[in-house]
């Protein structure tokens, strides 16, 4: 019997997981430390999505073990080192912890360059140094999760809370970066029709100056505007200096401006949802009827890999 616990134990380590949040990077202390939080938020998120399995295990015949899996961080641009060094450095904590495959899931809201182009890259240089001893495996990016659609409407709905006038003559914007590569600015682009808001962006055209004047001459009374940005940050900052700016210029509208997603329980459940798609399959316990030495039956448990 304890060798056969002993072996349990083994096969749900074997079969955890490990994961690496990969953001762009800043040079605002906080932001690491927004990161560093979001970090912790998705392990908590996976102890609890474990306990309600392990929870609904005990009232059927399956009983399965489960080991919180590795997460990491790292970021693209703005760290000391290379994020193929640092995915390499991350990488000896899952080979030491018996891992065969690390999960690599880029924290960014657009398809744009560094989604397709720069973290790829990165990927396979550190594949090469890792060789055989680690698969890597490149996730869909944060925005590709219909979930965060909620996330956005939450933003607009307290904004949407602040004033009581109608809303007939109220507007929205999604402000999002931007990007310059063919097809990145799609998704803010369904999320924000989805919505019923216009899409404006800091790097790209429509700006935010932009749609403000266009709405204002549609005679609109009052724009939300919600950053879709994960963190604060530089670019948020300058945000918020901008709409103080366009608050002067265009005196006879109001202008609300939200937050970016922040540190949320709802994003946190979010990217754990997506990673538990990649979870490999945990090892599962049946409980089967074998006769005894006197002749009677007693449970034991046997152990059926799927």
């Amino acid at each position: 019997m304890l060798s056969y616990k002993k072996n349990l134990i083994n096969n749900s380590l074997k079969n955890s997981s490990a994961y690496l949040l990969v953001v762009h990077g800043s040079r605002n202390p906080n932001y690491q430390i927004a990161l560093e939080q979001l970090a912790n938020s998705v392990r908590q998120q996976f102890q609890l999505q474990q306990y309600d399995r392990e929870k609904l295990a005990t009232r059927t015949s399956v009983l399965t073990k489960w080991q919180s899996p590795l997460v990491g961080t790292a970021s693209l641009e703005l760290s000391p080192v290379p994020l193929h060094e640092t995915i390499e450095q991350f990488s000896r904590q899952v080979i030491k912890a018996g891992l065969k495959k690390l999960y690599i899931l880029p924290l960014f809201l657009l398809p744009g360059v560094h989604v397709k182009e720069d973290i790829p890259a990165e990927i396979a240089l550190a594949q090469q140094i890792l060789d055989e001893r680690l698969k890597l495996e490149l996730l869909p990016y944060l925005g590709s999760d219909r979930s965060l659609v909620s996330l956005v409407a939450k933003q607009f709905a307290i904004l949407r809370g602040r004033s009581l006038e109608d809303t007939r003559s109220s507007a929205r914007i999604l402000l999002s970066h931007g990007s310059r590569r063919p097809g990145g600015n799609q998704p803010c682009e369904a999320i924000a029709s989805e919505l019923h808001a216009y899409a404006a962006y800091c790097s790209v055209s429509p700006s935010l100056a932009e749609q403000i004047e266009n709405l204002a001459v549609a005679g609109f009374k009052k724009i939300a505007i919600v950053p879709y940005f994960l963190f604060t940050g530089g670019i948020t900052k300058a945000i918020v200096q901008e709409v103080q700016k366009l608050q002067a210029n265009f005196n006879t509208i109001e202008l609300l401006l939200g937050q970016p997603l922040g540190i949320t329980r709802e994003l946190a459940t979010s990217i754990v949802e997506g990673l538990y798609k990649n979870e490999p399959p945990q090892p599962k316990v049946y409980r089967k009827s074998i006769p005894s030495r006197c002749g009677t039956r007693r449970s034991r448990a046997a152990n059926y890999q799927s």
